[in-house]
Formats: structure tokens, C-alpha cells, sequence
């Protein structure tokens, strides 16, 4: 179950619960992206606890961490989804005598054949989610999240927005 903290120290406490020992800016930073839905950019050196942040908040708030690890040559495509090939050719070769090819390619372009990337996952969540996204910096320009899209089949309607952690 998901929780909406009332207050910076209800935040602070529940980091600490979590696992987490913040500082006032800290809980005062996570607490306002919290109660606005706003994403939070964390930068530092490696081992400062970035991604312990983003674990610890999730936790916190009973929220599901959705990570998105980016590496060279990840592209918003693959953040977002695939399509599943073998599933797309296996009802293609079982369907091909018994319905036309119309019917056989609208139905291979549904989300039952898309392999869902951390972003989809986290943008078509029904329940809110912390979505880290690590090494921003490195590999992805993000797409705008707002409206949601897939460049092959136009909008993805959000259920909720994602609590976005951010880190380089």
C-alpha cells in the first residue's frame, strides 16, 4: 500500500526506517517531489548512496523500484519496449491460412506482444511507482514523458505519473 507522508520529518523518519539516514535536505527534497509529483535529480560520485535513495524511498512509501540501468546505445526505444518477435511468428505462422493478413497484422501489434522496458512499465503502472533511473547523464536523452507516446503507434495514456529518481 502506498503512502502519502504528511510532513519533511514524516519523511525523514520513514527513510530511516527504511534503512536510509537522510539529511535535512534530503528529506526535505524527497518529501516536496513526493507531495508534487515532481521528479528529483541526485548527483555524486559513485557510493555516496544515490541509488540507496531511490530503494529506500520505494520501500518507504510501499512503492515498487522500476530501475532503468542506461548503457551506450540504449535508446528511448528499448528504455520503453520491444516487440516480442517469437510471439508475433508463432501467431503469424497459425493464423496464416485460417485469417487474412489484415486481421493477423492488427492483432500482432497489440500490447500482448510487447515486452515491456522500465519506462512502459513504470508510465502503465496502475499502482505508483519510483522509477531510478541510473547513470542519466551517460547514455539517454529522456523523451518527454508527457505526453506519452510510442513512436510506432501513438499515445500510451499514463495511469499515473512515476516518482522519477534521477542520478549520473
Amino acid at each position: 500500500m502506498s503512502i502519502s507522508p504528511s510532513s519533511v520529518a514524516e519523511v525523514a523518519e520513514g527513510l530511516r526506517g527504511a534503512g536510509y539516514l537522510p539529511g535535512g535536505t534530503t528529506a526535505l527534497v524527497s518529501y516536496l517531489a513526493t507531495k508534487l509529483d515532481k521528479p528529483v535529480l541526485v548527483e555524486g560520485p559513485a557510493g555516496v548512496g544515490k541509488t540507496e535513495l531511490a530503494k529506500a524511498l520505494a520501500r518507504y512509501l510501499g512503492r515498487t523500484l522500476v530501475r532503468l540501468q542506461c548503457y551506450e546505445g540504449l535508446d528511448e526505444a528499448k528504455a520503453l519496449y520491444e516487440w516480442n518477435y517469437r510471439k508475433q511468428l508463432l501467431r503469424i505462422q497459425t493464423e496464416a491460412d485460417a485469417a487474412g493478413w489484415q486481421d493477423v497484422q492488427d492483432d500482432i501489434f497489440g500490447e500482448e506482444f510487447l515486452l515491456r522496458r522500465p519506462l512502459m512499465t513504470a508510465i502503465a503502472s496502475e499502482t505508483p511507482v519510483v522509477l531510478l533511473i541510473d547513470a542519466a547523464g551517460a547514455a539517454l536523452r529522456l523523451p518527454d514523458l508527457d505526453p506519452r507516446a510510442r513512436p510506432d503507434r501513438g499515445a500510451l495514456p499514463a495511469r499515473r505519473p512515476p516518482h522519477l529518481q534521477q542520478h549520473a
